[in-house]
């Protein structure tokens, strides 16, 4: 479900430079093009991570032996669950479906769909018309268990619909006024901001810069899992995906926060060559150096629009400085320090304190000392996500895979997290999945776009 319920001013008129062949120059190549989005719906439904999926079952059920795509007419819409700033979001499920009558997975109810429907001519007096097209056009990239699985599009009238997956445990902003203080535990935070980790890795992969991490639009499925939401204010850039050989990937000794991150990667490695050089005896293969780290970073895609929401931008992008993807990485901070405090650091009575806060204001955090060896790795993290300056900022020049070597993260399998028990399920809250609904507790915190 995507709901965005925050203002948003002006239109993105972004430009974005791909990585140059000199920036990566000590790195081992690998080619990586975007597929070409098409409208037919054979594009919309090779989905090879839904496949167990009974709503993606569905959809490609009712688009069986069809020439054309699904329409309107195919939906029933049964209620309005959202409204934002360029389009409102209705819960909805296919008629005349061949699972129709009967129900949809574990839920015991039938397969429900999230539609977004925007008002193209209203978006033209807006001048909006080209978020709703970059929101559509990510959408129909992504393939990835945290991120929306694009069902189905189509024109009516002078209205464009999207259709997809329902997420029915709300957001991570609504789950945490209902936890005791308001407040995540650090397990269930490191659980919740290692998916997200994930999902960031992905989208820079494919050289997408979010730029609108928050809690409000990390969503929460019937297994717990999470699916980040709203692609209008991303950046679309290029990114060339590469293996680092060895010295030089680990992080930059210069970097602040080093020391506090670096042991337990060099520990890891060095425990994994013993185990290497046991394994294979022959010299020749015991040449080959398993320290070699996968890096897609977009780390020369620039923009100047101002976008994001007040408590979540950056330091660049609040002094109205460019800006790239270290962005993202500022924001994860802010996540992170969000779910772990019930707060942002750096929230002000009026946005205008709370933009000064940003880029003046020290980092600091409730209590003076941590009150656990986790918390404390925590606050190392968040410090480094933290950093006002951006090329110093943990992230930045190798994205998720410095960020997952911190000890914040230690003994967590990402390849593996989809597996994890998810801290809470929202399917066992209640005995059958009640849809998000708009009674939702909101943050006063405005988004904004301005350029």
């Amino acid at each position: 479900m995507l709901i965005d319920t925050d203002a948003e001013l002006g239109v993105d008129t972004t430009n974005s430079s791909s990585m140059s062949s000199e920036s990566c120059s000590s790195f081992s190549r690998l080619s990586f093009d975007l597929p070409t989005s098409r409208s037919s719906p054979e594009n919309l439904t090779i989905k090879p991570h839904r496949s167990s999926d009974f709503a993606y079952s569905e959809i490609r059920s009712a688009t069986s032996g069809r020439k054309t795509g699904l329409t309107f007419r195919d939906f029933g819409l049964l209620r309005r669950i959202g409204a934002g700033d360029i389009g409102t979001v209705y819960l909805c499920r296919l008629i005349n479906s061949s699972k129709s009558s009967k129900t949809c997975g574990d839920d015991q109810e039938q397969c429900l769909y999230a539609m977004k429907v925007v008002d193209k001519e209203a978006l033209t007096k807006k001048n909006k018309v080209q978020r709703a097209e970059m929101e559509k056009k990510i959408l129909k990239i992504l393939d990835h268990p945290f991120l929306p699985t694009l069902y189905a599009e189509f024109e009516a009238s002078h209205f464009s619909c999207i259709v997809m997956e329902f997420c029915s445990g709300g957001d991570l902003h609504s789950l945490r006024h209902k936890q005791p203080h308001k407040k995540f535990s650090l397990y269930s935070a490191r659980f919740y901001a290692a998916e997200v980790l994930v999902a960031l890795e992905y989208l820079h992969m494919l050289g997408i810069i979010y730029r609108d991490l928050k809690p409000e639009n990390v969503l929460v499925r019937s297994d717990g899992h999470i699916m980040l939401s709203d692609f209008d204010l991303s950046l679309c850039s290029d990114a060339i995906p590469a293996v680092e050989e060895s010295p030089s990937s680990s992080p930059d000794p210069a970097s602040p926060h080093t020391q506090s991150y670096t042991h337990p990667h060099r520990s890891t490695t060095t425990r994994f060559s013993c185990l290497f050089n046991r394994l294979f005896r022959s010299r020749k293969i015991q040449t080959l150096t398993p320290n070699r780290l996968f890096v897609a970073e977009p780390v020369t895609a620039r923009s100047c629009s101002f976008v994001g929401t007040h408590e979540y931008v950056s330091p660049e992008v609040a002094s109205g400085r460019s800006h790239g993807n270290a962005v993202d990485w500022w924001a994860f901070g802010i996540f992170i320090y969000e779910m772990i405090y019930g707060r942002t650091p750096f929230a002000a009575p009026s946005n205008e304190n709370t933009l000064h806060n940003i880029v003046k204001k020290p980092l600091t955090f409730p209590t003076h000392t941590p009150s656990s060896l986790l918390e404390l790795h925590a606050r190392d993290l968040i410090s480094g996500l933290l950093n006002k300056d951006p090329s110093r900022r943990l992230g930045s020049r190798r994205g998720a895979a410095d960020v997952k070597t911190h000890p914040f993260f230690k003994g967590l399998n990402f390849a593996l997290v989809r597996s994890v028990a998810p801290p809470e399920i929202p399917g066992l809250r209640r005995q059958k999945t009640v849809p998000f609904r708009e009674q939702k507790i909101k943050k006063q915190s405005t988004a904004f776009e301005y350029f």
